[in-house]
């Protein structure tokens, strides 16, 4: 196989600025995708764009028109990653309706919007890859995160009922779940832990990465390994997959 499978495929990232997305944008780069990444941090994407030497668009996944605006400026893409999410946790008890739409919204709604406004420049090229990146979430059930599960355990239904539309058309549906990764997220909600139990960071790290048999948190670079394998043209037969990356957290 070429050291650079993905020459001559162009790519869109959504949160492809910082934490997986990064990793996954800097691996498809790697191996010679031309590169959009989107996102809400304008400085941010300034920044991974200049490391990659390639486009960014500053664009808010959850606005709809935003969306249609952006894709339209885009163009033609052959990969689409679905990477942009969020976690929140909250007792149900205290999860307001307002906290309920918005994760869904980012982690579920957000890929309805560009895989509907990429899918059909796809269709008509007859050769598409997207990759959902869900989360041992959308695969089994936390304690207080209730509206954060329910999206990732909808991305899922989303991606095998799109793979099965799409089929035999050339275009791939997937999804990858990570399992607690070493990212800016699991710092924040260690620091949540912290300020809100007494329980120092490092402790609080330490319990996400028990969740993993491995007793270790996964490596952003782990999981854009995963993503890079289905974008490949080689991987024509894997549709409908979600692929674990969590240590054997999830068999």
């Amino acid at each position: 196989m070429s050291d650079k499978p993905l020459k001559g495929l162009s790519a869109v990232v959504t949160g492809g600025a910082k934490g997986i997305g990064f990793a996954i944008a800097r691996r498809l780069w790697q191996e010679g995708a031309d590169l959009v990444l989107l996102g809400r941090d304008a400085a941010a994407l300034d920044s991974a764009a200049e490391a990659l030497d390639c486009s960014q668009v500053a664009a808010d996944v959850t606005d709809a028109a935003s969306l249609e605006r952006t894709f339209g400026l885009i163009g033609h893409f052959d990969i689409l990653i679905n990477n942009a999410g969020a976690a929140l946790t909250k007792p149900f008890g205290k999860l307001e309706p307002d906290d309920w739409h918005a994760m869904l919204a980012l982690n579920l709604t957000a890929a309805y919007h560009t895989s509907r406004l990429a899918l059909p420049g796809m269709l008509a090229r007859r050769w598409g890859r997207i990759v959902n990146v869900a989360s041992t979430a959308g695969l089994k059930g936390y304690a207080y995160a209730t509206a954060y599960c329910a999206a990732k355990h909808g991305l899922i239904g989303l991606t095998r009922a799109l793979a099965l539309e799409t089929a035999k058309t050339g275009v791939t549906v997937n999804a990858v779940c990570p399992g607690f990764t070493d990212t800016d997220l699991v710092a924040r909600a260690a620091d949540l832990i912290e300020s809100k139990t007494g329980r120092n960071a490092a402790d609080a790290r330490a319990h996400f990465a028990s969740y993993n048999p491995q007793d270790r948190l996964i490596q952003p670079d782990e999981v854009a390994d995963a993503v890079a394998f289905l974008c490949r043209r080689e991987a024509a037969a894997m549709t409908g997959q979600s692929l674990i990356v969590a240590g054997g957290e999830v068999m």
